[in-house]
C-alpha cells in the first residue's frame, strides 16, 4: 500500500518565521515530527512518503501513486487539512485526518473517510484494517481514556524528511503537563502526568539523526520539558555525555514552565547538554490573572528575576504573552509594554486569550454564556467569547502594545539588553558549513533589510562579546519576520477587527436604544 503522509499548509504566524527562513536558505522551520512519528508506527511493507506543504506542493504523480492520504494538524491548520482531504477525495485517495484539531472537534472533519482521535502509540491496528481492507468504521477511537506508553515508542522516521529544507530537526521526550492553566488544552489532550521515552530512547532518536548527516539545531518539542523533573534530571546527563563523545554536534532548545527558574542545578544541567534556548509561557505580570488563570507555577520567583537567571546561566528566553483575562483593565497594555521593554526577551510573542475547545476556559464561559465561536487558532481577530474588557478597548490595546513591541527600534534594543545579560553556556561548535548561512544574512540583514543600520549596531556590539555573536544573528534574522509580520499582518487584522465591531455596534444602536426606552 502506497501511503501519502500530509502535513498541511500552515497560515502564516509569529512560530512560522515565513519571513525569515529565506534569508537562511530554507523553506520552513520545523518538520513534521508527528508524521515521522506516525511513519514508524505503520506497517513496514507499506510504502511512505511525507509530504510537508510547507515546503513543496503535492503534483498529480504523487495522488496517482498514493492508495491513502493521512492529514494531521492543529487547529491553525484546519483550512489546509480540508482542502487536502477534498483533492484527494477527487482523486480516488482515501483519507485519515488526526492529530490535536481531530481530537479536539472530530465532528468537523466529517469530509475524511476514517477520523483518527487521540495519539497512536499502541493504538493503529483498527486503523490498518480499515486502510487495507477499504472499509471500516468513519470514527477510530481509543476503547478508553488511557494514554499510551512512550516507552516502546521507536525513533520517528526522518529519512522520509527532506532535511535540507529546515532550520531545525525536532524531537520529543515526553507528552503532558502537570499544570492545570485554565487555557491550556495540553492537559486535555494528552493529560497531567508526563509520560517519558528513556534516555536509551532519546540517545537513539539523536543517533539516526547524527548517522543522517544532521548537524546544528534541534527543537525538543515537550509541552513542558521539566513536567517530569525526576526523569528530565536523568535524561540530561545522559544526553551531555553524548554530546561530548559526538564532539557537541547539536543545539537543542525547548519548551519550559517558568518554575526551572527555580532549579539551578537542573538548569546547569539543561545547559551542560547542549541546551541555548527556552521557551517559557510568561503571559502576564499581572500577579492577579496569574492566580485566575491557575498559572500559580508562576508566582515561585518574581518573573524577570526568574527570566535574568535563566539568561545569565546561558539559556536565551523567549517568551508568550497573553491580554483579555477577565481581571485585565486597561492597565494591562502599559504593564505588558513595560515589563518586556525591561527584559532581554527579544521575541516576545503576544496573543489575545482564546478559548480552546475541551479546555477549563472554555467550559467556564459556556457555563457563563460568554461563548461566541470555535476558536480558529488566530489570536488577531476579535476574541471568541465576550470579554470583561471592553472589546474594543482590548483591541486597541492589543493593537498598540503589539505595533510599540515590534518597532524596529524596541526590538533592536531587546536583542543588545540580551547580547549584554546572556551567560557563556556551553561553546557552540563552530562549522565550516555556517559561512555560506553567515554571508547570506550579512547580504540579506545588512544589506537588503531597512533595518540595516540597527542590524549592524547588534552585529558590532555582538562581536565584542562572542560568546553571543551566533546568538544575535540568529535573533535578527528572526527579528525581520517578527518585525514584518507584525506590521504587514497582523496589525491590519487587528484593523479589520476593530472595524467589525465598529460595524457591528452600529447595526445594533437602534436595537440598544430601543430597549432602553
Amino acid at each position: 500500500m502506497n501511503v501519502l503522509l500530509v502535513q498541511p499548509l500552515a497560515p502564516k504566524t509569529y512560530w512560522g518565521f515565513q519571513y525569515a527562513v529565506g534569508i537562511v536558505g530554507k523553506a520552513a522551520p520545523h518538520p513534521p515530527l508527528g508524521l515521522a512519528t506516525l511513519a514508524a508506527l505503520l506497517p513496514k511493507h507499506w510504502e511512505l512518503r511525507i509530504a510537508d506543504l510547507n515546503v513543496a506542493s503535492l503534483g498529480e504523480a504523487d495522488w496517482r501513486w498514493a492508495d491513502a492520504a493521512l492529514v494531521t494538524g492543529m487547529l491553525v491548520h484546519k483550512e489546509s487539512m480540508h482542502e487536502v482531504i477534498q483533492r484527494a477525495r477527487r482523486c480516488g485517495v482515501r483519507t485519515v485526518a488526526g492529530g490535536p484539531a481531530v481530537s479536539s472537534r472530530p465532528d468537523e472533519f466529517a469530509d475524511a473517510d476514517h477520523v483518527f482521535v487521540g495519539e497512536a502509540e499502541g493504538r493503529l491496528d483498527a486503523l490498518v484494517t480499515a486502510l487495507e481492507s477499504g472499509a471500516g468504521p468513519h470514527l477510530l477511537s481509543p476503547a478508553d481514556d488511557k494514554k499510551p506508553d512512550l516507552a516502546s515508542t521507536l525513533p520517528p522516521r526522518f529519512d522520509l524528511l527532506d532535511r535540507s529544507r529546515y532550520t531545525s530537526m525536532s524531537v520529543q521526550s515526553s507528552r503532558g503537563c502537570p499544570f492545570q492553566c485554565e487555557f491550556c488544552d495540553i492537559i486535555e489532550l494528552y493529560g497531567r502526568n508526563p509520560r517519558v521515552k528513556s534516555p536509551a530512547q532519546m540517545l537513539r532518536e539523536l543517533d539516526a539523526l547524527y548517522e543522517l548527516g544532521w548537524r546544528g539545531s534541534i527543537f525538543v518539542v515537550d509541552d513542558n520539558f521539566i513536567g517530569n523533573r525526576r526523569e528530565t534530571a536523568k535524561l540530561l546527563p545522559e544526553i551531555a555525555r553524548w554530546q561530548s563523545e559526538h564532539g557537541r554536534p547539536f543545539e537543542l532548545y525547548t519548551e519550559a514552565s517558568v518554575d526551572l527558574a527555580s532549579l539551578p542545578a537542573l538548569v546547569d544541567s539543561m545547559v551542560e547538554a547542549g541546551f541555548t534556548t527556552v521557551f517559557l509561557g510568561i503571559e502576564t505580570p499581572s500577579v492577579e490573572s496569574l492566580k485566575h488563570t491557575h498559572k500559580l507555577q508562576n508566582l515561585k520567583l518574581p518573573l524577570q528575576e526568574s527570566v535574568l537567571r535563566l539568561t545569565r546561566a546561558g539559556l536565551e528566553v523567549y517568551a508568550g504573552f497573553i491580554v483579555g483575562f477577565d481581571t485585565d483593565g486597561d492597565h494591562i497594555f502599559e504593564a505588558q509594554r513595560t515589563f518586556i521593554a525591561g527584559l532581554p526577551i527579544a521575541a516576545a510573542m503576544i496573543g489575545l486569550l482564546t478559548a480552546l475547545p475541551s479546555t477549563a476556559l472554555w467550559r467556564r464561559l459556556e457555563r457563563e454564556g460568554r461563548l461566541r465561536s470555535d476558536a480558529t487558532g488566530d489570536q488577531f481577530g476579535r476574541p471568541n467569547f465576550e470579554p470583561v474588557l471592553d472589546e474594543r478597548a482590548l483591541l486597541e490595546g492589543y493593537r498598540d502594545l503589539l505595533g510599540d513591541i515590534y518597532q524596529p527600534e524596541a526590538f533592536y534594543a531587546r536583542c543588545e539588553r540580551l547580547v549584554r545579560e546572556v551567560g557563556r553556556g556551553r561553546p557552540r561548535r563552530f562549522s565550516l558549513d555556517a559561512l555560506p548561512v553567515l554571508f547570506r544574512v550579512l547580504v540579506g540583514m545588512g544589506l537588503l533589510s531597512p533595518r540595516r543600520f540597527l542590524f549592524w549596531r547588534l552585529f558590532f556590539k555582538a562581536a565584542r562579546r562572542p560568546h553571543t555573536f551566533a546568538r544575535a544573528m540568529s535573533i535578527a534574522v528572526q527579528g525581520e519576520h517578527l518585525i514584518r509580520y507584525t506590521r504587514e499582518d497582523v496589525l491590519p487584522r487587528i484593523d479589520r477587527a476593530l472595524a467589525e465591531l465598529a460595524a457591528e455596534r452600529v447595526r445594533r444602536a437602534p436595537a440598544a436604544a430601543e430597549a432602553r426606552a
